[in-house]
């Protein structure tokens, strides 16, 4: 399932929220593209989208949730990346 939060995260300017699935990358990579976010906006486990995007995401289908909520399902799934997890090592 498509999951979206609030734009609610102040960056350059504009609000942003997070895109993530809590099935799978490739149904998110599918959907994002069809929402037509860039592949620089993947961060390690979610897209950040702008509000601009916002409706467009839930038209396309994705619910809506709180951040907690999302955070929560993606542990549940196995698809959170932490940052730690995801730096190079020494």
């Amino acid at each position: 399932m498509i999951l979206v939060d609030e734009p609610l995260w102040p960056a350059r300017g504009r609000l942003w929220s997070h895109l993530v699935s809590d099935v799978s990358y490739d149904e998110l990579h599918v959907f994002a593209e069809m929402l037509g976010a860039p592949r620089r906006g993947f961060d390690r486990d979610h897209y950040d989208i702008p509000d601009s995007r916002f409706a467009m995401a839930l038209w396309l289908g994705a619910t809506l949730l709180p951040s907690r909520d999302i955070s929560a399902r993606l542990r549940a799934a196995g698809l959170r990346r932490p940052k730690h997890l995801s730096r190079p090592g020494p």
